[in-house]
């Protein structure tokens, strides 16, 4: 038996992406491209981009709410997935972040189905009030905010809108009642919530992997 270790997870996630996922040229492209720009790479794992593309499909989601654009690639994947005529409205706080996704989503050819928001979540969420409901809400940005976002997903979402809350792991922290940590208070306040508010039914699972110790969080809107 293989021991649990860093690199032992690395090392099995690669297996699993090189067996289901593959290479993709637009995707490689687009990491080259938010590395050369020096944007931190933290964003989802071939596997996770896999993830979403399948649970938009799976639901049959038109219209897509992203909050942590990043460079772009989550953002790819779901566009890919919600096929000609859906929409991914993403929100990214930092304008050179938006540069690099709006060239990486150009590049990959999906760009038509994807609005970018620049500004921070709490400012652009309320402007998104009165359009139509999203099928999908992915939140994947910073955790400090995670009981606001989950708050906007279902104010903006419908029954049965489909939640997806990343880097719920933290290491393990997450058990730590007693952490300073921002990110790992934030995180616990999420959860606590999606298992307290009787707007969400949800589950959350660890993982391991290319980023490490990990997981995410699935809800539905009740």
């Amino acid at each position: 038996m293989a021991d649990s270790t860093p690199q032992n997870w690395r090392a099995s996630d690669e297996f699993l992406a090189e067996a289901l996922v593959g290479r993709d040229s637009a995707l490689e492209a687009a990491l080259a491209a938010q590395d050369a720009a020096g944007l931190p790479a933290i964003e989802v794992a071939p596997v996770g981009g896999k993830l979403l593309s399948l649970l938009v499909r799976i639901g049959g989601a038109r219209r897509v709410l992203e909050i942590g654009t990043l460079g772009g690639y989550s953002t790819i994947w779901m566009a890919r997935a919600i096929g000609d005529g859906g929409r991914v409205v993403t929100i990214e706080a930092e304008p050179g972040n938006a540069a690099v996704a709006r060239a990486n989503v150009d590049a990959a050819g999906v760009g038509d189905r994807i609005d970018i928001r620049i500004g921070r979540g709490e400012d652009v969420l309320p402007r998104l009030v009165g359009e139509e409901p999203f099928d999908l809400v992915f939140i994947d940005a910073d955790k400090e905010s995670n009981t606001l976002y989950l708050d906007w997903a279902a104010r903006l979402g419908r029954p049965g809108t489909v939640i997806v809350l990343d880097n719920i792991g933290r290491d393990g922290e997450i058990v730590n009642e007693r952490s300073t940590d921002p990110k790992v208070i934030g995180t616990r306040a999420g959860l606590r919530m999606l298992g307290e508010d009787p707007r969400f039914d949800a589950t959350a699972l660890q993982t391991v992997g290319v980023k490490g110790w990990d997981g995410f969080a699935l809800a539905v809107v009740a």
